[in-house]
């Protein structure tokens, strides 16, 4: 019998970084994502994750049940949910050193195993949408997304904190000849925050850079 697929065991370098920034060149992933504006204190965020999730697990269970499963399928453990934040044009127009939550942009997603073809993806969402009769499941897309070089640390605290890793990983790259190319940047959680106090959250944060 093969195995659970561990991507905390497995692919370390990618999900469990240490805490002080490096680089990193992270190849092409496949990804269910869904796109959302505004603070994420609002309740649709809390609603766009869950809707990830019912399609994520759904992608990871449903194989289980089938009789013919999908080419080169194996069991796993569901990757952790992923964030890439930006600011709307209108905040990049009138830049200040503190942002408006209201402003933000991001695209939340989980990536998906080699195994997920977008025919499969496809499958697998009208089953969920059968299941749960969730209207943002239509939002969902499925996306294969390349990041190429990057700075990255694992980032300890609260979100609140995480100008100063930011400013760390910035003067890093500095030193190391590289450029940040956007204020565009990556967080990967590995904390539940109804579970996890706020000063022991763990967050990957990255940053695209040359």
């Amino acid at each position: 019998m093969q195995n659970k697929y561990e991507w905390r065991k497995k692919e370390k370098s990618l999900y469990l970084p240490k805490a002080q920034p490096e680089i990193i060149d992270i190849p092409e992933f496949k990804f269910i994502t869904i796109e959302g504006e505004g603070s994420p204190a609002d309740s649709i965020f809390t609603d766009y994750i869950g809707a990830l999730y019912s399609l994520a697990y759904t992608i990871k269970m449903m194989p289980k049940k089938m009789a013919t499963q999908p080419k080169g399928y194996f069991d796993f453990t569901v990757y952790p949910l992923e964030g890439v934040w930006d600011i709307n044009e209108r905040a990049k127009s009138n830049f200040k050193d503190i942002i408006n939550k209201e402003d933000l942009v991001y695209k939340l997603m989980i990536r998906q195993p080699d195994f997920v073809s977008e025919g499969f993806y496809s499958e697998m969402l009208e089953v969920a949408k059968e299941k749960k009769n969730n209207p943002l499941l239509e939002r969902i897309n499925f996306e294969r997304i390349s990041e190429g070089r990057c700075v990255q640390m694992l980032h300890l605290g609260p979100f609140e904190d995480e100008p100063a890793s930011f400013k760390k990983m910035e003067q890093f790259a500095e030193s190391k000849g590289l450029v940040r190319l956007s204020k565009m940047h990556r967080e990967i959680y590995l904390s539940d925050t109804r579970k996890v106090a706020p000063e022991k959250l763990k967050t990957v944060l990255r940053f695209q850079a040359k």
